[in-house]
């Protein structure tokens, strides 16, 4: 079996991290960002490290899970790697959704930071 490409194993490693972070204690996961990263939450954005942080450590649940059920990471400009997750989540009581996030990530200073994060629910309403 041939091995991953670098940018692969570098947005699994992220990915896989992040997830396990935030399941355990979501306060941890600024060392992840940056103050220029930009978060996007469901259409509100957020920018710079504290603001993120602020958004993550303030969403109204106890406990989460996240299982990934897709990943793809690309290659990107400048040395980044480009990350779409898609999967399901589990908060509190409440029934499993799914959602999306796509992460851009940048080596700063021999460590992977997320310099753009997206996330969106996937929930559909057909009319």
């Amino acid at each position: 079996m041939a091995e991953h490409p670098l940018w692969e194993q570098i947005g699994r490693g992220f990915v896989h991290h992040y997830y396990q972070q935030f399941d355990v204690d979501r306060t941890q996961l600024g060392t992840l960002y940056s103050d220029c990263s930009c978060l996007t939450w469901e259409g509100q954005p957020f920018q710079g490290k504290a603001a993120i942080m602020e958004k993550i450590a303030s969403l109204p649940f106890q406990k989460i899970q996240h299982n990934i059920t897709a990943e793809d990471h690309q290659p990107a400009p400048d040395s980044c790697v480009l990350s779409m997750v898609v999967g399901q989540l589990k908060v509190d009581d409440d029934p499993v959704m799914g959602f999306h996030q796509l992460f851009l990530l940048k080596n700063d200073s021999d460590k992977w930071i997320c310099t753009n994060d997206m996330f969106r629910l996937a929930l559909h309403n057909f009319c």
